[in-house]
């Protein structure tokens, strides 16, 4: 099956076919870095990283360009307010962005340019878009003819005229229509500017996107992501002023578009209190828990963040984490003791070389069918279950038969790596504290089952249910006592 996305510039399931072969071009519309990075960041970031494993487990090169908007509004407002320069501003919160996104593994992009480092680039832009006559200069600022421009519209499935007739945007008297879009912006007292044509100014939002992804990507590229919030204007703006420009089309041949987050079923908004930051989130759960959060959730589907929906992630989560932990003990075991003689037990009945090969396939198929990281989540459940059944029926200290034995380890592998492919199980290597604890609990282990010979079920009890205030469950079998975290 080939991989199928969305494609919001057609409204339909497109098959994937990049323009250069084995190779994919990916431009991601980067943060403003004024404040810290929010929960709502995170969706989007997250949902890349998974889209760029994902496209690398199946064979191709992906290469990434993110911009920084280190120049804007929002950001000279806040230096003012603080008594500082705008970079400080910038610069500290795009430290923390980076921090954010470095504990949830998200892998940073191979390009991450900043808007103030590629005035040219925005300024020779804004020139030819004025010499083909798409462009306009009016006392300073320089504004994009929405008119000149016969595809405006096309990926927002809007027309100018009802544009114009509905718009509630302020009269400006300098542009000719009350549609066009800044692209320079003459500078005030006390802002950064930097001189131009047309005086001293700085870039619009929307043209530093076009100039950052033909300088990195070329005229035409493979996906360009962003929320869904950003369709109209921010990216119709971009297909305008870049097709003008380079009379060539399309400019990104997929639009993906991510959902927005919502914050117990209200839109996040700082004026209503329900701002949180990735930074205070990841201080209550692990970052596994986040991604387990989002990838539970198609990409296009509105997304809840609320403490139950986290907990109810944290919970499904570590089941997984805990079968998987079992499953690479019950490796380690079976591959210290040797292979079992064929008269000593009988064969389990579960076949897990057979789910692994199941769980992949259906992995695939999903991811493959516009990057459902919901069903990824659902075979991953259903694979750990098999796993867990193996476990419970062989009492996971077994002695395999080398079939059983590779069924296992393959089942383990495949269960890590899909996983990882959804950003999960990505935690530091165990610790010499880790090593221990696990040694530990496998002392007790040994000890309860010597209390339980003695039949002093009472001692054996208070081991099992200590061990369970811990987030240690045990389970015994009829081939010995295996153990899991909650």
């Amino acid at each position: 099956m080939a991989l199928r996305v969305y494609n919001t510039l057609t409204r339909t399931k497109e098959e994937f076919v990049p323009r250069k072969p084995g190779r994919v071009d990916v431009y991601q519309c980067g943060v403003t870095p004024y404040d810290y990075t929010h929960i709502g960041h995170a969706r989007q970031y997250v949902f890349w990283d998974t889209v760029r494993r994902y496209l690398e487990y199946r064979g191709w090169k992906v290469f990434c360009v993110q911009n920084v908007t280190d120049v804007d509004d929002k950001i000279i407002a806040r230096a003012s307010a603080q008594g500082v320069e705008p970079e400080e501003i910038s610069e500290e919160y795009h430290r923390d962005f980076l921090d954010v996104m470095d504990r949830l593994g998200v892998e940073r992009p191979d390009v991450m340019p900043k808007v103030t480092q590629h005035i040219p680039e925005i300024i020779k832009l804004v020139e030819g878009l004025i010499e083909k006559g798409y462009a306009y200069q009016a006392e300073g600022d320089v504004f994009f003819d929405v008119t000149s421009f016969p595809g405006y519209g096309k990926l927002s499935r809007r027309s100018i005229d009802d544009m114009m007739a509905g718009a509630r945007i302020e009269i400006n008297p300098k542009k000719r229509n009350t549609m066009d879009f800044v692209l320079w912006k003459a500078a005030k007292p006390g802002e950064p500017s930097w001189d131009s044509p047309w005086g001293a100014g700085r870039p619009g939002w929307h043209i530093e996107c076009s100039a950052l992804a033909l300088e990195y990507l070329g005229s035409s590229f493979d996906m360009h992501g962003g929320g869904d919030e950003l369709i109209f204007p921010h990216h119709e703006n971009e297909i305008a002023q870049s097709e003008a420009y380079t009379g060539k089309e399309p400019f990104a041949r997929y639009f993906v578009h991510h959902a927005m987050l919502n914050i117990d079923d209200v839109k996040m908004s700082k004026s209503l209190g329900n701002f949180f930051s990735v930074r205070d989130v990841l201080e209550e759960f692990d970052p596994g828990i986040v991604r387990y959060f989002f990838a539970s959730r198609h990409y296009r589907s509105p997304a809840n963040y609320g403490v139950d929906e986290l907990e109810a992630a944290s919970k499904a989560y570590m089941r997984l984490r805990s079968t998987l932990d079992a499953g690479k003990r019950a490796v380690l075991e079976a591959d210290k003791v040797g292979p079992r003689e064929d008269e000593e037990k009988k064969a389990p009945d579960i076949s897990l070389g057979s789910a692994a090969e199941n769980a992949e396939d259906r992995f695939i198929e999903g991811m493959d069918d516009d990057f459902n990281t919901a069903v990824g989540i659902a075979v991953l459940h259903d694979l750990a279950r098999s796993i867990n059944d193996f476990l419970h029926e062989t009492g996971g200290t077994a002695r395999y038969d080398k079939e059983d034995l590779e069924g296992l380890r393959k089942a383990v592998n495949t269960l890590e790596t899909l996983g990882g492919i959804l950003g999960l199980f990505q935690e530091p290597e165990a610790t010499d504290d880790l090593r221990l604890s696990e040694s530990l609990v496998n002392l007790l282990i040994e000890v309860r089952d010597d209390l339980r010979s003695k039949k002093e079920w009472a001692l054996a009890d208070k081991i099992r249910d200590s061990l369970k205030d811990m987030g240690i469950i045990l389970d015994d079998t009829s081939a010995g006592t295996i153990w899991k975290r909650m």
